[in-house]
């Protein structure tokens, strides 16, 4: 039995110690490994600008000031993703090291950006700079999913490797923003900013380390086309479009309601009543700003991280025991059950919920999304299937961010539209897969089947066949395929029509397919 499909992370994710000509061990670290230090150094560093912005102009100045550059700035991030990125993406996949030259030009324009941040973090000219790290952040993260597929073994890892990717940006993220909030209070906003540059360069230096993969010779075929297409596909992709598309319009939603506010004039006092007629009567704003102080914005992200910690956490083992529907159901279920408590009860604390249970849903169910494209479409190519998916999921992401900036919402009415919108998608989902969602994964009771995507077979199974066919006779002319033997100890070849051969349509009583009925192991 293969040892390193029991152990999904062994395979990439970790360093392998061989032993030298001399003895000594030496370590080696997998291509996969390279990425992951490269992923983790991206994400810190987009960490470190968003603390960046905590004391910079886009925080200081008024929200409807900034509302116009904010939607300008996010039209300007939809372009890429919805035109240029599905001209330009195939040709990129045919180019060795197309992708990988992708990485390294994203990771040295966020370099530059934050050098210019550096310069401009009190001017207006910081918003065009801060979205345009976040273009180049989103198709960094399309030209990741490309590259990570051929950068693995086998099916099993890529789910693992998923997984492990969406870990460390998660745990990188507060890293980098930590750091970075510690130079800002010795150096402000722009030392926060230097820290992302440091971090950038580094993950330049990082990606000339990736090998240069080809991620697609040639264009999709139509079987491959026919996979994607598939009803549990497109069905998921179009949940988790609709997932991405509330992140993004949460994202906005907190960033403008949680921006601080400030007290206005208090009139309980002697005399100040009739000052606030007068400054009134001057067109003198005595009210202030009543949205939530800066400190609830820090505690919403603390507990965003937490979400996304636990949904891809347990992501791997919620697979083991649920099918890949019923994953993203329940991702679904749980984001629509926050934002319904988070309309009715408001507050801090109903903020908090909505957005961990968000975060936790949109990392599980792109995570129970990437097991069921590898399982219902195992000849189509992976890294540029997930690639254009990513490229969707981004440009659903912008599309959502834009509704609450051009129209202003407070929290509970953003989390009523939302827990609406996700209960569509929730209903849609399933009724459009009956047959799936109350099938549970089976699991053997000895040891956890780990199924090959192509075959369907579990590893128990296959080594189980190995054993039996060692001990048969050589197989006949032109054929090579045989059914299970009807006991442990003795069987007689049954030639399937898999190589030619044609099958007895009425087998005889007793033979190897009546009895594997009461012969087999247990199912897996």
């Amino acid at each position: 039995m293969n040892t390193d499909r029991a152990r999904p992370f062994a395979a990439f994710g970790s360093r392998s110690r061989q032993s030298g000509s001399d003895g000594t061990p030496k370590v080696i670290v997998t291509p996969f490994m390279r990425l992951a230090r490269l992923h983790a150094m991206s994400a810190a560093s987009d960490g470190a600008i968003a603390a960046a912005l905590a004391g910079s102009i886009f925080f200081a100045i008024s929200p409807e000031e900034s509302r116009g550059r904010v939607a300008l700035a996010l039209l300007l991030t939809m372009a890429p993703f919805a035109v240029v990125t599905p001209l330009i993406g195939p040709a990129i996949d045919r180019i060795r090291g197309g992708r990988r030259m992708m990485i390294i030009v994203t990771m040295i324009g966020r370099a530059v950006l934050a050098l210019l941040i550096i310069q401009h973090v009190d001017t207006l000219l910081l918003f065009p700079e801060i979205f345009g790290v976040l273009v180049l952040q989103k198709s960094y993260s399309v030209a990741k999913s490309a590259v990570v597929p051929p950068l693995v073994t086998s099916d099993e890892d890529l789910v693992g490797a998923n997984s492990r990717l969406a870990l460390i940006s998660a745990i990188s993220g507060p890293i980098g923003a930590g750091l970075a909030g510690f130079f800002t209070i010795f150096g402000g906003p722009a030392a926060a900013a230097a820290v992302g540059l440091v971090g950038f360069v580094l993950a330049t230096l990082l990606a000339l380390g990736i090998p240069s993969v080809v991620v697609a010779a040639v264009p999709p075929e139509q079987s491959e086309r026919a996979e994607l297409r598939d009803r549990k596909i497109l069905l998921a992709a179009t949940s988790m479009m609709i997932v991405r598309g509330i992140v993004g319009f949460v994202t906005m939603l907190l960033m403008f309601e949680l921006r601080g506010g400030k007290d206005g004039l208090d009139v309980s006092t002697e005399g100040a009543a009739l000052g606030g007629a007068t400054a009134t009567v001057r067109d003198i704003d005595i009210t202030g700003d009543p949205r939530a102080p800066v400190w609830h914005f820090v505690v919403v992200g603390l507990f965003a991280v937490v979400g996304t910690l636990g949904g891809v956490r347990f992501a791997p083992t919620l697979r083991r025991r649920l099918t890949e529907e019923q994953i993203l159901l329940g991702a679904i279920t749980v984001l629509v059950a926050g934002a319904i408590f988070a309309a009715l009860s408001g507050g801090l604390f109903g903020t908090v919920i909505f957005a961990c249970s968000l975060t936790a849903a949109a990392g599980t169910g792109k995570l129970a999304f990437d097991a069921l494209v590898q399982r219902d479409a195992p000849v189509a190519n992976h890294g540029r299937s997930f690639a254009r998916f990513e490229a969707r999921f981004q440009l659903a992401f912008a599309m959502g961010a834009m509704l609450p900036v051009v129209i202003r919402l407070s929290i509970p009415v953003g989390a009523g539209l939302v827990g609406a919108v996700g209960g569509v998608a929730l209903l849609v989902y399933v009724f459009g897969n009956p047959g799936r969602l109350f099938k549970l994964r089976r699991v053997s009771t000895d040891k956890r089947a780990v199924r090959d995507r192509t075959t369907g077979r579990s590893d128990a199974e296959v080594e189980f066949e190995e054993e039996i066919r060692a001990s048969q006779p050589a197989p006949p002319a032109g054929t090579s395929d045989y059914s299970r033997p009807k006991s442990w100890d003795q069987s007689t070849p049954y030639v399937s029509s898999i190589d030619g051969v044609e099958v007895d349509p009425n087998p005889p009583a007793g033979s190897p397919t009546e009895q594997n009925e009461v012969e087999d192991p247990p199912p897996f």
